[in-house]
């Protein structure tokens, strides 16, 4: 005896069809949910948007200010002698300067005492300073991990 297979509803079918329309997104929606990092910059800083392009490219939700970099440098505890073009905030940790999408993602899964990640000034071949208009130059730089009192020890160097 064969078993009888009832056929879907209508209201099946339309609830099928949507999941399948809705499908393809899923990965575009994946990257939206990521942790979002608060970004003050100068409003006319392309290697800003660089930065931000990698980092929304790498998982990450930004917002941006186009003004405040040095408040918000100081408001953060970030001492100068680190500063950069832009200052960033993410989940309750400093980001200064052109620091790698995989370096924050690693603060944020061990979460030392510290203020955050800094890489000071503009290094070439950082993201955001890594585009064509720099002809593929590279500079050694490190990414530092800032504690409080100032103090700062290499989280990760790039040779």
């Amino acid at each position: 005896m064969q078993p009888s297979l009832k056929q879907p509803s209508r209201r099946q079918v339309a609830v099928a069809l949507a999941a399948l329309a809705v499908l393809p997104l899923a990965p575009v929606a994946l990257a939206k949910s990521g942790p979002l990092v608060e970004v003050w910059k100068s409003p006319t800083c392309g290697c800003c948007k660089d930065w931000i392009a990698h980092l929304e490219a790498n998982g990450f939700r930004t917002r941006t200010h186009d003004d405040g970099n040095t408040d918000a440098r100081a408001r953060l505890g970030v001492d100068i002698r680190y500063g950069s073009c832009h200052t960033a905030l993410v989940e309750g940790y400093a980001i200064e300067g052109h620091v790698p999408a995989r370096e924050i993602k690693l603060l944020l899964k061990e979460k030392p005492a510290a203020i955050g990640l800094a890489v000071p000034a503009m290094p070439l071949g950082s993201p955001g300073m890594d585009g064509p208009a720099y002809g593929g130059r590279k500079d050694a730089y490190d990414v530092l991990l800032l504690t409080k009192g100032a103090d700062a020890s290499v989280f990760q160097a790039y040779r």
